[in-house]
């Protein structure tokens, strides 16, 4: 969704080049192992996934151009076990978050997310024969959301559960057993949060078409806004998910990536929110 960023402002240069480098480094390694096409899906959240996935460890650094960068050369990290996974896992949910907007529009209105679902179905299809338990976990959770939403679910925390269950799975590969039951608590509660944080997004849209929103079942709204009673709810449940990533935060070893994922678990999601 691109919630997910640094609070850029706070950050030193030298932290900034090091999320710049990863962030290339995944645009590579997806362009690498999906076509060019899979490029477009970038952003930071897939970013973070990458980061959360290693540990702490980078590959080499290399240098090249791309079509954002056509002629100055840009630093990237080389590919490695994590960005990979990070990759196969980032082109599985963009495909089925492009499904799931044909879904939520009409014809015309998701004649968008058609296009680029379809340009992304090669990459989805070598993807998902790299991670068929994450395709499938990712289906399964994505139906009981669906579920929800048609039956017009009134709470937060059912959705929420589901979506955030979802996110979780990317960390099923996570090679030693305590960091991955941290990095699986931390995305959890993060996916929750993106959640709501998406629910608070679309809220005023959500209202005026109809489309399923919690927010807008559980509060009173007006002309797509919340009053500030519940607005100042809805925040402390969105700062108990970020309060629950950083306890989980706290517990993972520290890296050379500690500073940029402190910036955002403290700083970059309160700014967002």
């Amino acid at each position: 969704f691109g919630y997910v960023r640094p609070s850029v402002q706070d950050l030193p240069e030298g932290e900034l080049n090091r999320f710049r480098t990863m962030y290339c480094g995944l645009c590579h390694t997806l362009s690498r192992r999906y076509g060019q096409a899979a490029r477009f899906i970038l952003n930071y959240d897939f970013t973070y996934l990458a980061i959360l996935l290693s540990d702490g460890t980078a590959g080499a650094q290399g240098a090249g151009r791309c079509y954002t960068s056509p002629i100055k050369k840009r630093p990237f990290l080389e590919p490695t076990a994590a960005m990979e996974l990070a990759a196969d896992e980032s082109v599985i949910l963009a495909y089925w978050q492009l499904r799931d907007g044909v879904a939520d529009h009409g014809f015309w209105g998701g004649l968008k997310y058609r296009i680029a679902s379809a340009l992304l179905r090669p990459a989805y299809r070598k993807a998902r024969e790299n991670l068929p338990w994450f395709d499938r976990g990712t289906q399964e959770k994505l139906s009981a959301l669906a579920a929800l939403e048609a039956e017009k679910c009134p709470s937060l925390d059912a959705p929420a559960d589901a979506f955030a269950s979802l996110l979780s799975l990317a960390s099923q590969q996570v090679g030693d057993t305590a960091r991955r039951r941290v990095t699986e608590q931390l995305l959890y509660h993060l996916g929750r949060w993106v959640y709501l944080i998406d629910a608070a997004d679309d809220l005023k849209k959500d209202v005026t078409t109809g489309g399923y929103n919690p927010l807008a079942l559980c509060f009173a709204t007006e002309n797509g806004a919340l009053n500030e009673a519940d607005r100042q709810s809805l925040a402390v449940t969105l700062d108990g998910s970020v309060r629950a990533m950083a306890a989980a935060f706290e517990l993972l070893d520290e890296t050379k990536y500690t500073p940029i994922l402190r910036a955002t678990v403290y700083e970059g999601l309160y700014a967002v929110g």
